[in-house]
């Protein structure tokens, strides 16, 4: 017998042992249980790979009990504000109808996600303006600055940051600075060494200890979250990077989204990063004082929801919070995302609002980052089009965003993609705002895409080579692993 043939016999056995740990101690969507095992069994050396980067979900109860526990001292604070908003006590619900504030008592159940008014919002389009005002934000910064983000590019905007935020933490500003393991794995190994030789802090969820090599692609932190002083934040799609600003000649014009927030739901981003950091450091732990919660008092303004989600939570709240503002929608939906691939139930939302006289209006890039995951997006794109679906393809570069805006009522801006990895497995943060100027401002952004768009019809749709069908359905064969 080779070491060719150990080494196969040691992959079966192993695939084994991962469809025993899927089928009994996992608690998976069947059809994903399926899919995993038709892989395992159909493809071992594939199926041993693929489970080892995408299917490690069985420790996830131990491994987020530490983030349950911190998010539990939240509780009372929620309970007594769930009374509040029963009682219909709280002015900035007056304006809203019943369906949606039905939209925020579910999510104040079930993500304590607490309801906030008086914000002053600032909608981003466009990557250069984002950055402009979150480096002058951290230039004027005073007291603290927390950043949490997946993604830092070793480029031209990751070091003016980083100068930026150097030259704050020598000031004696507190500096922390929360990344990616997976996101931030190729930034060379003392790349913050200038920061944290400054005063500032550097943490990194989920990091591995094999460098370039890690073997988690789930469970990542997914979040885009600046907290200045905490009085302004800053919630949306942008990593940091060149090609934020447009200026990677492979992606041209990079069309995203991100929204600047100061007022009350600023304090519910910093506990946001609070829950993060602490889990992140372990032996770090940030400690709850006024300096990084100061009143803030504000006469008008936006009503915001922060909603957060992930593998620590059993339901998925930003989905949910999808599929309400879907079935809260009486004339229209628009909605853009660079990753479409949903499950049943916003399938079938999708496609009964439509039906129902509904404008659903969905927007996609027409470029794939991930090929796979773009060919099975676009099978479900051209799956909803029967239903009266109106789809389009962004030609300007690419499309980043992850946005809803429904009847110029309320709308969500954040990190959450419209696929089964944002909904399950990645920690996503998102702001749900019940204003009718951000609606209008959103929906304005959309329709000034679609001039740089083209409608996928269905004729154009049905007249798609063999080549394109052929990636569709060997993709969308694999969606529920992606």
């Amino acid at each position: 017998m080779t070491i060719t043939d150990l080494i196969y016999i040691a992959i079966l056995i192993s695939d084994l042992a991962f469809a025993i740990s899927i089928v009994f101690f996992e608690r998976k969507n069947p059809a994903d249980v399926w899919a995993w095992l038709l892989v395992l069994f159909f493809l071992p050396v594939l199926g041993f790979i693929l489970y080892l980067f995408l299917g490690q979900n069985y420790r996830k109860k131990k491994m987020f009990q530490l983030k349950q526990d911190d998010d539990t001292a939240f509780r009372k604070l929620v309970e007594l504000h769930k009374s509040e908003l029963k009682a219909r006590t709280v002015p900035a619900m007056e304006h809203l109808s019943d369906a949606f504030r039905r939209m925020v008592l579910m999510l104040i159940e079930d993500n304590k996600a607490i309801f906030t008014a008086n914000n002053e919002i600032k909608v981003y389009a466009d990557g250069r303006e984002k950055f402009a005002d979150l480096i002058a934000a951290i230039k004027g910064a005073h007291d603290h600055i927390h950043l949490e983000y997946y993604l830092w590019r070793n480029d031209g905007l990751s070091a003016e940051i980083g100068a930026a935020l150097t030259e704050r933490a020598r000031a004696g500003v507190d500096v922390k600075l929360l990344c990616d393991g997976l996101g931030c794995a190729r930034l060379p190994r003392r790349f913050f060494d200038e920061l944290k030789a400054a005063g500032g802090q550097v943490a990194f969820f989920f990091p591995s200890p094999i460098r370039f090599l890690n073997l988690r692609s789930n469970f990542r932190n997914h979040r885009k979250i600046a907290v200045i002083d905490g009085k302004t934040s800053f919630v949306g799609g942008f990593n940091i990077g060149d090609e934020y600003l447009g200026k990677v000649k492979r992606w041209g014009y990079w069309r995203d989204a991100a929204v600047r927030i100061e007022g009350i739901a600023t304090l519910l981003c910093q506990l946001r990063f609070f829950f993060d950091w602490n889990y992140a450091t372990r032996g770090e732990q940030l400690v709850y004082k006024h300096r990084y919660f100061p009143d803030i008092t504000s006469s008008s303004g936006a009503a915001v929801q922060i909603v957060s989600g992930g593998p620590d939570t059993f339901w998925n709240p930003i989905k949910e919070a999808y599929l309400k503002l879907i079935n809260s929608a009486t004339e229209t939906i628009y909605l853009q995302t660079p990753y479409f691939i949903p499950d049943d139930s916003i399938r079938d939302a999708l496609r009964i609002a439509a039906l129902s006289g509904v404008d659903v209006r969905i927007m996609i890039p027409n470029r794939p980052d991930h090929p796979f995951v773009y060919w099975a997006g676009l099978s479900f794109v051209g799956q909803l089009l029967e239903s009266g679906v109106r789809a389009y393809t962004y030609e300007n570069g690419f499309l980043h965003a992850k946005t809803i805006v429904v009847d110029e009522v309320a709308s969500s801006v954040g990190s959450a993609n419209w696929d089964l990895r944002s909904f399950s497995l990645n920690f996503e943060t998102n702001a749900i705002m019940y204003d009718a100027t951000v609606a209008r401002q959103l929906k304005e952004a959309f329709h000034k895409d679609l001039d740089v768009s083209v409608e996928l019809t269905t004729e154009r749709y049905a007249n798609r080579g063999v080549t394109i069908k052929l990636r569709e359905s060997i993709s969308r064969l694999f969606s529920g692993l992606l």
